[in-house]
């Protein structure tokens, strides 16, 4: 074959492709077109064996030629698959009958799970949820609560400091200082967030944890207002049966003050290892809110009380789940993770 020859080959082959390419309706045209033209056996192919006869210098403008009409068609061809109505070029290729891949379902943390529940307990209960900065001042993390500098209750919080008067929240309290900043009571608030220690991690403790906050502040609120919502927390969360009782304590945001307890959820009160053979599990504090907050407030304390508590919500989990090392809860065993 000449040169003029192949040339006049390339162009016949080319006019025919053009005419065919107009035809194409779906994936299997475009894979027929490519068969016949770019196959082992294709036109184009074909033309690629000739070139032996061709002497040295027109068989360098052949080859040319060729690989000139070999990217033409494949150009055409990705240009037919590109233009086609959108999904005929995945439809034809997917086989509906092939079993899919099966997507793991995931599902919620624990402390999640938990945190939840406690704010559905006490949502139902006609307390609204309220949030606030976890990087706070000083000023609303301890002085606003009546706790002054050098007050003791400071080293007791192990804060950790951002800089001279910024620090990670110790706990969720400051919240219901900017809640009675905002508005006027009646309030009745919880403050579910995240609060950081200066702790060394062990079995009970974490630099990182969750508190839930509670307040209520109105007219005529009594210290048997209080012990009415923890118990009926303690009932909804953890059984009918579950006891609650009241010890006197100390905190410079509330007077009088009390840490609760729980009857132990493993034993339910007879006495047992968890429990050390008391038949109580200690929760966390609560308390009539102290009158030297409410002035901070700008509240009359001899109109308004009101009465604020706390909760560990890792410390609730460990007595739901009965897991003896809080640590468990952030190191993303999924061996653990699995059980809940």
């Amino acid at each position: 074959m000449s040169l003029s020859g192949l040339k006049e080959k390339i162009l016949t082959l080319e006019k025919e492709f053009v005419d065919e390419c107009d035809k194409i309706q779906s994936i299997p045209d475009i894979q027929s077109i490519h068969v016949k033209y770019l196959g082992r056996k294709g036109q184009v192919a074909q033309l690629f064996k000739s070139l032996g006869s061709f002497q040295d210098a027109d068989r360098r403008v052949a080859g040319k030629e060729l690989n000139q009409f070999k990217n033409r068609i494949e150009t055409g061809l990705a240009e037919k698959k590109e233009n086609l109505p959108r999904g005929e070029n995945k439809r034809q290729v997917l086989d509906t009958t092939l079993p899919g891949n099966t997507v793991p379902i995931g599902r919620l943390h624990p402390i999640t799970t938990v945190l939840r529940e406690i704010k559905s307990c006490f949502s139902n209960m006609g307390f609204a949820v309220a949030q606030g900065p976890e990087v706070e001042t000083e000023y609303y993390n301890f002085e606003a609560l009546n706790i002054p500098k050098g007050h003791p209750a400071r080293d007791m919080q192990d804060t950790l400091f951002i800089d001279e008067n910024i620090v990670l929240r110790t706990h969720t309290s400051p919240v219901q200082i900017r809640v009675m900043e905002s508005q006027s009571p009646p309030i009745r608030i919880i403050a579910p967030g995240r609060c950081y220690r200066r702790d060394t991690p062990d079995s009970t403790h974490s630099p990182f944890f969750h508190q839930v906050e509670g307040l209520c502040v109105d007219e005529g609120i009594s210290f048997s207002d209080l012990k009415g919502v923890i118990l009926v927390f303690a009932k909804r969360m953890f059984g009918s049966d579950m006891k609650i009782r009241f010890r006197p304590s100390f905190f410079p945001f509330t007077e009088p003050s009390a840490e609760y307890d729980f009857s132990c959820l493993i034993c339910r009160g007879k006495g047992c290892r968890v429990c050390k053979g008391t038949g109580w599990i200690e929760i966390s504090g609560a308390g009539m809110v102290n009158p030297a907050v409410f002035r901070y407030v700008n509240y009359d304390p001899d109109k308004y009380t009101g009465y604020a508590f706390g909760m560990g919500v890792e410390r609730l989990a460990m007595l739901l789940y009965e897991v003896n090392d809080i640590r468990l809860f952030y190191e993303n065993d999924i061996r653990f993770l699995d059980q809940f």
